[in-house]
Parts: structure tokens; C-alpha cells; sequence
């Protein structure tokens, strides 16, 4: 069994920290690093799905692999990937109250300036539960977003990747 973990787990936890460096640092050139962490999340999860199955497959399995093997081993790179990146930026955010205050400051602003659309198409009272739940936002909302944005594709790049990489022996 650990044999499906041990590339899982080094890709994961890589691309986890690599997450939450990259949080930090935008956080430095940018008011509002979320979005871009997101950004930057739709390249590394499917790179870190890729590397971690395609060396599973070439170091762990004799260069064979099962879709259901992938899978595990996928959904244990994206699900660390996605923790780890969401336990560092509520860190982050906890330890640094003005950054936060700052991408709340900026997710409001965001939603006042489509506020006309938004009536629009969802009504007003659509629109104040929104604004409502913005201003009772706390960092493990910024930080679970993030961390459930990374897993929720991580899915869709385990399947993709592990039917490529499927090679049963015959």
C-alpha cells in the first residue's frame, strides 16, 4: 500500500508548499493575492498529478499502471495539495490581519461595482445574502476556497491522466 503513497505524498506536499509560497509572495505584489494563487493552482495541480502518477507508474510499478491505481495515487496528490495549501494560507492570513482585511476590502469592492448586473440577473435579495456572507467572511473562508479550488480540478486531472498513462500487463 505505501507504495501507492510515496510518490502521492512527495508531489503533494511539493506542490502544497510551492501553493503557499506562491500565496505569500503575491501577497507582496498584489492588494488581492487570491485570485492569482488560483491561477496558479490550475497549473501546478494538474503538474503535480502528472509527475506524481507518471512516477508511480515508471519507479513504483515496473511502468505499469491502472486507472484505479492512478486515481489513488492522483487523489492522494490533489487532496494533500489542496489541504496543505489551505492550512498555510489560513496561517498566513491569521498571523497577518491586514492582508486579510484587505482582500475582504477587495472582494467587496468587486461585488458594489456589479452590483447592478448581479440585481439583474439574481435580485436584490440574492445580492445582499452575497454582500452579507462577504462581510462575515473569515480567513478560513479565503483559505478553504483556495484549498477546495485546487482538489475539485485535481479530480478532473487524475481521470484525464490516468487513462493516458494506463498500461495494464498483458
Amino acid at each position: 500500500m505505501t507504495k501507492y503513497f510515496t510518490s502521492a505524498y512527495q508531489f503533494g506536499a511539493l506542490g502544497g508548499v510551492l501553493s503557499i509560497i506562491s500565496f505569500y509572495s503575491l501577497s507582496f505584489l498584489y492588494h488581492d493575492p487570491t485570485n492569482l494563487n488560483l491561477l496558479f493552482g490550475y497549473v501546478l495541480v494538474p503538474v503535480a498529478v502528472f509527475l506524481s502518477i507518471k512516477y508511480f507508474k515508471d519507479y513504483a510499478n515496473a511502468g505499469f499502471l491502472s486507472f484505479s491505481e492512478g486515481m489513488t495515487v492522483g487523489f492522494v496528490t490533489y487532496t494533500l495539495l489542496g489541504v496543505l495549501s489551505a492550512l498555510g494560507i489560513w496561517v498566513i492570513l491569521c498571523l497577518s490581519p491586514e492582508l486579510f482585511e484587505t482582500i475582504k476590502e477587495s472582494k467587496l469592492r468587486v461585488l458594489l461595482g456589479n452590483r447592478e448586473a448581479i440585481v439583474s440577473q439574481l435580485g436584490e435579495k440574492s445580492f445582499s445574502a452575497t454582500e452579507e456572507n462577504l462581510n462575515g467572511m473569515s480567513p478560513w473562508d479565503v483559505a478553504l476556497n483556495d484549498g477546495l479550488w485546487k482538489i475539485v480540478p485535481g479530480m478532473f486531472f487524475s481521470i484525464i491522466i490516468s487513462i493516458i498513462f494506463r498500461k495494464n500487463p498483458n
